[in-house]
């Protein structure tokens, strides 16, 4: 039900398979089909996570930090969101490296200070 004629279906086999070589040759760009089990791509992914949620994760802390240094909290509090914010910013930025392993455990890190740091206010 492809809506083609019979002249156009009577390409053989080899036809075929240069038609589909052709069209692979056409294609510039390869990132549009890339395997999602591919390595390269599942690293690109991990390399994008990692910084991402870094970058997210250290603009909240420094969003909680500038909030709790205005209000009435003691200082502790908001140098543990700032130097979460500063982990998790490097996280970001190991993750952009490649490293995303140790992003990853820096990232928790990061986090855990700063839910320490809301401990004591």
């Amino acid at each position: 039900m492809s809506g083609r004629g019979d002249s156009e279906i009577s390409e053989t086999g080899e036809e075929q398979h240069a038609d589909r070589a052709q069209g692979v040759e056409d294609v510039e760009d390869l990132e549009d089909v890339e395997d999602p089990d591919d390595p390269e791509y599942v690293a690109r992914r991990a390399r994008w996570t990692a910084s991402g949620s870094g970058a997210l994760l250290a603009l909240a802390g420094l969003a909680a930090a500038v909030l709790r240094v205005t209000g009435s909290a003691p200082a502790l509090v908001p140098a543990a969101y700032a130097f979460g914010a500063g982990s998790c910013a490097f996280a970001a930025f190991l993750g952009s490296r490649g490293r995303t392993r140790r992003a990853l455990w820096v990232l928790v890190a990061g986090v855990m200070v700063m839910a320490l740091g809301d401990q004591f206010d």
